[in-house]
Parts: structure tokens; sequence; C-alpha cells
């Protein structure tokens, strides 16, 4: 499976003007099977999203639908949306035949405020894409590795997210520990510039399972990187060295 990572710089409270962004940016990459976009990368990170989350079938993920199918690839990245006057950063994973899945953040920045005015999902979701089984994670579900242990049912994890400047040198090295501790692939995308609260440099990037990098974005600015997700190395990793079997029994309660 061939995978571009988009790092893009997110124009606040501007979904035409980031999607068109994003447009561009995808009409100057080559085929893939899955392009992935940073959290609410159609308007930045918003913990106050009264006016500014986007309604379930919101143009942009109509536009998503559109792309995917014009692509014949899959798009993945979160949006802020409000169903039933709850608030929601969900994760969309979107098919090329418009099929749509997806994930709700499950842990909400409480030090940002995000608890406040969302609503934290509470489902695990995995998606099947052309076989890889793709873990759906966002942005702080990094620092709880709990959430994200491979139960031996996914292949890789993809985190997208708006991770501020001064805290990334964590995401640098969690991205890393969680490629290593799961045994899989590990796509991570962050976007640059700032908005109203913080400053993002980036750090996007495709790690393997021995926790190597195999792409990655310049930091502070607008680009893309594109990697190889290669089943069958993964698959004899494990069965050379089958750290999964010996992990500890655990239940979410």
């Amino acid at each position: 499976m061939k995978v571009i990572i988009l790092q893009t710089d997110i124009s606040w409270a501007n979904p035409k003007a980031n999607v068109q962004k994003v447009d561009e940016m995808l009409a100057r990459c080559g085929e893939a099977d899955l392009f992935v976009l940073p959290e609410m990368f159609s308007t930045g990170f918003c913990t106050r999203p009264e006016g500014i989350a986007e309604p379930v079938g919101s143009d942009t993920l109509l536009w998503m639908k559109q792309k995917a199918a014009e692509l014949n690839a899959a798009l993945a990245g979160s949006i802020a949306v409000e169903e039933n006057r709850h608030f929601y950063n969900r994760f969309y994973f979107v098919h090329p035949d418009g099929q749509v899945q997806w994930y709700d953040k499950k842990h909400l920045f409480t030090y940002g405020g995000e608890h406040k005015s969302f609503t934290a999902g509470a489902e695990r979701v995995i998606v099947n894409f052309r076989g890889v089984r793709i873990l759906l994670q966002v942005c702080y579900d990094l620092r709880f590795p709990v959430w994200a242990r491979n139960r031996k049912d996914y292949d890789m994890i993809l985190y997208v997210a708006s991770w501020p400047t001064p805290r990334v040198d964590a995401w640098n090295i969690l991205l890393r520990a969680r490629a290593i501790e799961n045994q899989c692939y590990v796509v991570a995308v962050n976007r640059v510039g700032e908005d109203p609260a913080c400053q993002y440099c980036g750090g996007s990037a495709v790690i393997d399972p021995y926790g190597h990098t195999l792409a990655a974005c310049e930091d502070n600015k607008s680009c893309t990187a594109e990697a190889t997700i290669d089943m069958d190395v993964l698959e004899a990793f494990r069965k050379k060295f089958p750290v999964l079997d010996d992990a500890d029994p655990y239940q979410i309660l």
C-alpha cells in the first residue's frame, strides 16, 4: 500500500480556503492508495466549536468523497462536526467507493479545554482497506498506549494531529514507541503554521515496526511525503519475533 501524507498550514475557521489548499496539494501528488490529512484540517483545532464546526454531511465531507472517487484512493482526516446538538472531533476515513467510516476522538484535550464543548467517543475503530487493517487515532490519543494496544487486530495506526511546537519532542518519541511496542506501521500527520493559541512545526512521518522513519515532511513547511506499507515485511517480522504473543492480558472497562 502506498501512503501519501499531507502536512498543511491551516487557515483559521475557513473550510473553503483549507479544502482548496489541500486540493492543490493533491493535484501535485502522484498516485497512492491512501492520502492522510491533519486533525481538523478544514478549520484548525477549535475548542470552542460553536459557529465553526461543520454539520454532518458537510461540504468538506462531500469533497472528501468526491476526491476519493476521483483518485481511486482513500482520504482520511478529522473534522469538527456538530450532530444532534453535540460536537465531535470526528476522524473520517473515506473509501473510493463512497463508503465512509469514522472514529470520534476518545481522549479530549482537557489541558486546552476541548472537553468543555466536545463529546468523547467510546468506540475503538479499525478500518480494513486494501489488505491492511488500520486503527484510527487522533492527536492526544497518542499519550494513552492502552487505547492503542495491538490485540493482533491491526497492522497500522493513523494519527492525525494539531500537536504544538513546544511538545513536538514528545510527539516524535511517542510515535516511535507506538510503532515498536505494537509491532506495526505508524502514519502520523501534524499541521504547520499557527492559530489563535499555538504554533505548529509539523513532524509528520511514516514509521515502520522497527521504529525507523520511512518518510518525513520537512519541518515548518506545507509539503507531502510518501511511503510504502509492506505487509510481507510486517508479517515476516511478527513471525520471526512474535512480541505480541507475550503481551499482558488486559481489559478496558
